[in-house]
């Protein structure tokens, strides 16, 4: 199971990048140049596939990506509609930052009897929106305020609370394409509450922010807008993570 694989990494101090990919964004001919990077020596971990709206099947990205790679491929959803059994598993998240019970467990509960029949492992994550500026598709889908960059003491409420609910993981999210990544300050703050898992994505767009997240205690990155548009290259995030 991937959970017992990242735990086994952050007990041995090892960092871990995992690559989003957006299916609106992505067609037969993208998805073959990214299996090259993704099966390259230096390549993503884990492979995430989701977005906040699908215009296209996701089951065809996924089922794309099997024939080309044997890395494990989970499920970023956005809904309860993003669900598919050709996935090794899913990051079953709960917006645990935000008000709105849709996200919070609303969701969950319609995809709970599918879930229930697939063979998915199923990773119980807890997903938190930072930043004060944040203006993503995640903040208007989930009609959901985030957490102020500013106020460390409620990230860290918030991600000790999900720790106690059982969850698995913690998810610190500044938005796909977000103007600033999460601080290094908000990242420390809630490595030193909880000892949960900690992934850190959004608004990763170059070398120096990958470091700096990695440094604050993240144990996975997530990143997936700065490679789409180039600006980052997937072998070179795999070898800084890997490196430390």
């Amino acid at each position: 199971m991937l959970l017992d694989t990242i735990q086994i990494a952050k007990t041995n101090g090892k960092k871990l990048f995992a690559m989003l990919i957006d299916p609106d964004k992505q067609n037969a001919k993208s998805l073959v140049q990214l299996a090259d990077k993704i099966n390259a020596v230096e390549g993503p971990d884990i492979i995430l596939v989701g977005g906040s709206l699908l215009f296209t099947t996701i089951d065809d990205t996924i089922s794309g990506l099997r024939s080309m790679t044997d890395k494990p491929i989970y499920l970023f959803p956005g809904s309860a509609m993003h669900v598919s059994d050709k996935a090794d598993g899913i990051f079953l998240l709960s917006l645990i930052s935000g008000r709105n019970p849709e996200f919070l467990i609303g969701q969950h509960v319609i995809a709970a009897p599918i879930l229930a029949k697939s063979k998915l492992d199923i990773i119980s994550t807890g997903y938190m929106l930072i930043g004060e500026e944040n203006y993503s598709a995640v903040r208007y889908v989930s009609n959901t305020i985030p957490i102020p960059s500013s106020k460390p003491d409620i990230a860290v409420a918030t991600a000790m609370a999900g720790q106690m609910l059982g969850l698995k993981m913690i998810y610190l999210e500044a938005g796909s394409g977000a103007e600033q990544p999460v601080s290094e300050s908000m990242i420390k703050a809630v490595r030193s509450a909880v000892d949960l898992p900690l992934i850190v994505g959004g608004g990763l767009r170059c070398v120096a922010d990958v470091e700096i997240a990695l440094r604050a205690g993240a144990d996975i990155v997530v990143v997936g807008t700065s490679i789409e548009n180039g600006s980052l290259g997937v072998e070179k995030i795999a070898s800084v993570v890997h490196s430390f």
